[in-house]
């Protein structure tokens, strides 16, 4: 099996006009998108904390996070990212892909947005009389 890719836009939330675009790994074990900090240095994002992660061979690491607009499949939200060193990978993760209403198609593999917002919205109309 290949790996799923998602090509996504990654901008500065208060520069909107200072973006990227990147094809990257979707890691469903992954909370967050994780992208090189010499990418979001150079957009003008800026770390606003420092977390703990654990490695999936059980070391802690610390790393930066911030805020950055990411678009993928025309949609749009504001997502966490954390500021990947030169050993890390990018990835984008779960936490953008829910952010966005989009899930990985288990059959076809690929990303699509979730039908079951719509299935939600329709429900809802039908329970108001809509």
């Amino acid at each position: 099996m290949g790996h799923i890719q998602a090509r996504i836009r990654v901008a500065n939330p208060k520069e909107p006009h200072r973006f990227t675009e990147l094809e990257l790994v979707v890691n469903t074990g992954a909370t967050y998108t994780w992208i090189k900090r010499e990418r979001l240095e150079t957009l003008g994002i800026t770390p606003q904390r420092r977390r703990t992660f654990r490695t999936i061979s059980g070391q802690l690491i610390d790393r930066d996070i911030g805020e950055a607009l990411i678009t993928c499949l025309g949609e749009t939200a504001t997502r966490i990212v954390v500021f990947a060193e030169k050993e890390d990978f990018e990835v984008v993760g779960v936490d953008t892909l829910e952010g966005l209403g989009l899930e990985v198609d288990p059959i076809t593999r690929q990303l699509r947005k979730v039908e079951a917002l719509l299935a939600l919205y329709i429900r809802s109309a039908l329970l108001r009389g809509e």
